[in-house]
């Protein structure tokens, strides 16, 4: 397997954590406020990042309070198009870099690689404390380990 085709793994599997994450929230009724908040930066962080790569407008602010069907709504636009930019993606184009400012205006450049990379690693993060989250209000976190999901061919 090359590097685009882990790549594209590794945002299926992001989707589908997000989607989990979804259901536990569905199944609280009401989620607790800083997991919806939470869920909210990953989507938003990743549409950043993709505004980023492709110049396209971001139309998601990184920290924005949505609510549990905006999170539904934004988990299945953010998931389409990862989908339909890494479909096309090349080996090559992995190791091109992109320019950008950060959220304190400072420039920087990384490959679309390592940006790739920061996504599907920042959406594990940040589940992990939505998982914190959803225990200390009494509901039960999804459970979206890599692992899980291999196991039962969930990411495919």
């Amino acid at each position: 397997m090359n590097t685009a085709d882990h790549l594209r793994r590794l945002f299926a599997y992001d989707e589908w954590a997000n989607r989990e994450v979804l259901r536990s929230f569905q199944k609280a009724g009401t989620p607790p406020h800083p997991a919806l908040k939470r869920l909210a930066h990953i989507l938003g962080a990743a549409y950043l990042w993709y505004s980023r790569i492709t110049g396209e407008p971001c139309p998601l602010a990184v920290w924005r309070d949505l609510t549990l069907s905006e999170c539904e709504e934004y988990t299945d636009r953010v998931g389409a198009i990862w989908r339909k930019y890494l479909s096309s993606i090349s080996e090559q184009q992995l190791s091109e870099p992109v320019s950008y400012k950060n959220s304190k205006g400072e420039p920087w450049t990384n490959t679309i690689q390592d940006i790739l990379l920061h996504v599907a690693m920042h959406g594990v993060y940040h589940r992990g404390q939505i998982a914190g989250d959803m225990r200390a209000a009494g509901h039960t976190p999804a459970y979206t380990d890599f692992i899980h999901g291999v196991r039962h061919n969930l990411l495919e």
